[in-house]
C-alpha cells in the first residue's frame, strides 16, 4: 500500500523537476526579449527634468532612440536594431510636457496671449525655434523638429517631441527653453542620469 502511494508522488517529484528545466531554458534562450520586454515595463524615459512657473509645470523627458526603433522594427531582430541605431546614434528625441496646475487647457487666450488657433499653429511650427541643446563641450544645436501631439482637449497637458541631431553617442546635453509662448523667460533642463542602453 505504501509503494502504490510513492510511485505517484515519486513520478510527479520527476515531472515537475523536468517540466522547471524546460522553463528555464525557455526563459534562456531569449534573454534579449526579456530584456526588452523589463524595459517597456520599468520605462524607457530614462531621464528627466522639471520645472513649475507660473502655474504651469514644464516637463522635459530624454527618450532613448532605441525604444523608436524597436517600436517600429519589433524587438524580434536585435541585430537589425543594432544596426538602425548605429546609423542613428548621433540623435536625440526630447519629449516636452506642459501641464497646467488645475489641469486647465494651456492654450486658451489668458495663457498665450493669442486665439486658440494660433496657439496650436505656434507649438506645430514655430516652437522649435525656442528650444537648443547645449552639449558638453558647449557646442549648441538647433532643434531639427517638431512633433506636436494633439490630444484634442482629452489629455490634461500638451506634449511635444523634440529632435536633434549631430550630438555625439555618449555626450550629456542640456535643453534650453526660451518661453515665448506662456512668457515664463528660459528654462534649462538638465539630464543628470545616464540614458537607457541596450
Amino acid at each position: 500500500m505504501k509503494d502504490t502511494i510513492l510511485i505517484p508522488f515519486i513520478f510527479f517529484i520527476i515531472i515537475s523537476a523536468a517540466s522547471c528545466d524546460r522553463t528555464k531554458d525557455a526563459n534562456t534562450s531569449l534573454p534579449i526579449g526579456y530584456k526588452f520586454f523589463n524595459l517597456e515595463q520599468a520605462g524607457w524615459k530614462s531621464k528627466s527634468a522639471s520645472h513649475n512657473l507660473s502655474n504651469i509645470e514644464y516637463t522635459a523627458t530624454w527618450v532613448p532612440i532605441q525604444y523608436y526603433i524597436i517600436k517600429n522594427s519589433g524587438n524580434g531582430n536585435p541585430s537589425l536594431i543594432d544596426s538602425i541605431y548605429q546609423s542613428h546614434k548621433d540623435e536625440r528625441v526630447i519629449e516636452v510636457e506642459f501641464k497646467h496646475t488645475a489641469k486647465d487647457d494651456l492654450l486658451k487666450t489668458q495663457y498665450t496671449q493669442m486665439d486658440y488657433e494660433s496657439a496650436v499653429k505656434y507649438m506645430s511650427f514655430s516652437l522649435e525655434k525656442d528650444f537648443v541643446a547645449i552639449t558638453q563641450l558647449g557646442d549648441t544645436i538647433n532643434c531639427s523638429g517638431v512633433t506636436f501631439e494633439r490630444n484634442f482637449k482629452v489629455a490634461p497637458f500638451k506634449r511635444i517631441l523634440l529632435h536633434f541631431g549631430g550630438i555625439p553617442e555618449n555626450d550629456q546635453i542640456q535643453l534650453v527653453y526660451h518661453d515665448k509662448l506662456f512668457s515664463n523667460g528660459i528654462l534649462k533642463f538638465k539630464f543628470t542620469e545616464k540614458p537607457l542602453k541596450l
